[in-house]
């Protein structure tokens, strides 16, 4: 049979052709499930080149079909059904934060158009453009990097474009290795709970707030504590389970609140009760006392929580958080009149979450030099790495200034 050939007289191969309606070469094949497709390009020997990349694909087992129709969304909701093992808590923050920053415009890109190009400058985008820290860029990475691995290992493409992406974000941000959140000054801290302790209008918040700075526990875990974990005989308080406020559209109970059970053996644990907090416990029992107000909210059987709001009911973590930047922000605007008047610099606090006072007990207990596994089980820190990044951050200002003081004494300079 005599071969096809086209305009200029070059033998077309099984499956090429020319349309002349659409002025292309195209070459017909059949994807992995039986249905026709088609490659196209303007000229032969570009749609050779695409012929042969297409077997190389069909060689390595990489369905080119897959990969030109699976988003980064699609991959990302079959990632995520495969982590059974999470906490409802866990699974809900995954699912808004990508939700939030990558489902809507990034997360619709093809996988096998993904470059790594495209992840760095997406990830720019976010710090640049709409101010997210370094740190919330790397959750980010942790959703988006295994959901290509799974496109990897599904051989739909080659490599992992996320690979390597957020080691180059850090040489550009200068900020190196993991995220710390910075803990506050000795004199900061000692500011901020003498500020709630002289107005009357946030008194009520020093217990709760000084158990946070006092005992390094998680939000959840001091919204979920109850009378009865902690012990005032022995001074001790016992860990053993946190709260987590999950009201979004994507929880389908009529709870608003979820327990949640550590998932390791870190996570139980049982924290020393220092005098300070052992006095804000007195304090906020007495308080409740007079006022005859107790918290009345039921999760899953569990009753007698120690802090409530005024509706006697839990509170949930954001309203903390809120009435803390309240806090901050009617502090620094008193302060800096005070120290006009008074002529002196003013201890201007800097904008902190209810973490950051986790990281603040931490940094005193690295700054009374405790050892650090002591530490690591105190914060509940499943890898000790997290402990050893604010100890080294806490230690290395301890240096500085240990070096300071003994270059004025010894008038070097």
């Amino acid at each position: 049979m005599a071969s096809r050939k086209d305009k200029k007289g070059r033998v077309l191969r099984k499956g090429e052709s020319y349309s002349d309606s659409k002025g292309m070469y195209l070459y017909v094949y059949f994807d992995p499930f039986g249905k026709r497709r088609y490659i196209y390009a303007k000229d032969l020997p570009t749609l050779r080149e695409k012929e042969e990349q297409l077997k190389k694909d069909q060689l390595d087992g990489i369905d080119s079909y897959a990969a030109g129709i699976a988003d980064l969304n699609f991959m990302f909701d079959r990632y995520m059904s495969t982590k059974s093992e999470l906490r409802v808590s866990t699974r809900a923050n995954y699912l808004e934060v990508y939700d939030r920053y990558v489902r809507g415009e990034f997360g619709r890109k093809k996988i096998g158009e993904i470059k790594y190009s495209d992840i760095l400058f997406f990830y720019n985008h976010l710090i640049c453009d709409l101010g997210l820290h370094i740190g919330t860029v790397q959750y980010i990475q942790r959703l988006i990097r295994p959901a290509l691995e799974i496109a990897v290992r599904d051989n739909i493409i080659r490599a992992n474009p996320a690979n390597g992406v957020i080691q180059q974000l850090n040489k550009k941000t200068q900020s190196g290795g993991s995220y710390v959140r910075h803990a506050l000054t000795l004199e900061q801290q000692r500011e901020f709970l003498s500020y709630l302790d002289e107005m009357p209008e946030y008194n009520k918040w020093k217990p709760l707030f000084t158990v946070l700075i006092g005992t390094g526990c998680r939000i959840g875990e001091l919204v979920g504590l109850r009378w009865e974990d902690i012990d005032m005989n022995s001074r001790t308080i016992d860990i053993n389970h946190s709260l987590f406020y999950f009201a979004g559209r994507r929880n389908k109970t009529d709870s608003k609140w979820v327990i949640n059970m550590p998932k390791t053996d870190s996570g139980t644990r049982v924290i020393p009760m220092v005098d300070t907090v052992y006095a804000a416990f007195i304090e906020e029992k007495t308080r409740q006392e007079e006022e005859g107000t107790s918290c009345i909210s039921t999760v899953d059987n569990m009753t007698g929580f120690i802090f409530c709001n005024r509706f006697r009911e839990l509170y949930v973590p954001e309203s903390i958080n809120r009435n803390l930047r309240r806090v901050i922000e009617n502090h620094n605007a008193m302060e800096e009149v005070r120290a006009a008047k008074e002529k002196r610099d003013a201890i201007i606090l800097p904008q902190f979450s209810c973490h950051h006072l986790r990281h603040t007990f931490c940094a005193r207990l690295c700054e009374a030099d405790v050892n650090i596994k002591v530490i690591q089980s105190i914060m509940g820190h499943k890898d000790i790495q997290t402990t050893m990044d604010i100890y080294a951050e806490v230690t290395g200002e301890k240096k500085k200034k240990s070096l300071e003081q003994v270059f004025n004494q010894m008038q070097l300079f």
